[in-house]
């Protein structure tokens, strides 16, 4: 029996309902042809199939696109009647079908082929590069949960210096996560503007840093390092977008920046978070912080309860090496 916690609600089912009915309208396959032509989306979909493999014997391609063997004679039926395929039988076995397009099936599928490639670029030219990265980072989400076979890789987590733009991605999804997860209000966005901004503004590259994670080309996750004093460095701004929870990105960020902060020389790295943030703690004590302080407060529109974590570092490695 499922705990409540796995249990899918009434709100999960129409929230993926209400996905599939907006995509489903966006795209067109609910009008009689797709894109305007004579063929349905099941029609297209062979089409693909033997444009892209090549000649297919009829079991696997039924078995392939999970088609009724009944209504995958119909459809080819009708496109042999049409002159878009020819049928033979298999070489290695005579009891089977083979299926394989003509001259006019390609030119079909060139056809379908090309106004895809406009719809879809006119679906995506409206937005800006960074919101289509955000799409396609999603669609990937979607088939790796959806495909049993597909497990996520944290070892193509790439943990990098920022490029132009990312301390604005690093503020702007600070605001939007801790808001929709926390309820936050404009406070902590203003925080963390301060903090990215005094880090632009003012920051020695021989001790202090900023990485950024990335997945699948992708940003997902970030963290900083930054002075306190002479022997004291401060882990400031760590996040984990939701997509990319369970790949280790957290561990990956705090080791960089635990790295640095050794080969630069401090003695200590410090850092401080709230108690409400389950995973950031435990991603801080496995890497061997220890809670040395709390305080309850007021911020960002909430109670909360404040923590500062320390961990002693071995200095005398050069940071870039």
């Amino acid at each position: 029996m499922a705990t409540a916690e796995r249990s899918v609600t009434a709100d999960h089912i129409t929230a993926v309902r209400s996905f599939n009915r907006r995509y489903t309208r966006v795209i067109g396959v609910l009008q009689g042809g797709l894109l305007g032509t004579e063929h349905s989306l099941t029609e297209a979909r062979i089409l693909f199939e033997l444009a892209n493999f090549g000649a297919a014997e009829v079991v696997d391609l039924r078995r392939e696109l999970d088609l009724d063997a009944g209504y995958l004679s119909r459809i080819l039926t009708r496109f042999q009647d049409k002159g878009l395929i020819a049928r033979r039988r298999s070489d290695s076995d005579g009891r089977k079908q083979v299926v394989e397009l003509t001259d006019k099936g390609h030119a079909a599928f060139a056809e379908l082929d090309g106004l895809t490639q406009r719809q879809i670029g006119e679906l995506l030219e409206s937005h800006s590069p960074g919101t289509r990265g955000r799409l396609i980072g999603a669609m990937h989400t979607i088939e790796q949960i959806l495909d049993a076979d597909s497990e996520p890789d944290p070892a193509a987590v790439l943990v990098r210096a920022p490029r132009p733009g990312d301390h604005g991605w690093v503020i702007e999804r600070n605001a939007v996560l801790y808001s929709r997860e926390y309820g936050w209000n404009g406070d902590y966005e203003a925080l963390v503007a301060r903090i990215v901004a005094d880090f632009l503004n003012s920051h020695d590259p021989q001790r202090e840093r900023a990485w950024i994670a990335e997945y699948q080309g992708n940003p997902v996750g970030c963290v900083y390092c930054m002075r306190e004093d002479d022997d004291t460095a401060r882990l400031r701004l760590l996040l984990v977008e939701p997509t990319a929870r369970g790949l280790g990105v957290g561990s990956a960020l705090v080791e960089e920046c635990l790295r640095f902060a050794t080969a630069a020389g401090y003695r200590e790295l410090v850092l401080w978070t709230n108690d409400v943030l389950t995973s950031a703690r435990h991603i801080y004590q496995r890497a061997g912080f220890e809670l040395v302080e709390s305080n309850p407060h007021h911020s960002f529109g909430a109670d909360l309860i404040g923590q500062t974590w320390r961990r002693a570092l071995d200095s005398g490695v050069d940071p870039d090496r």
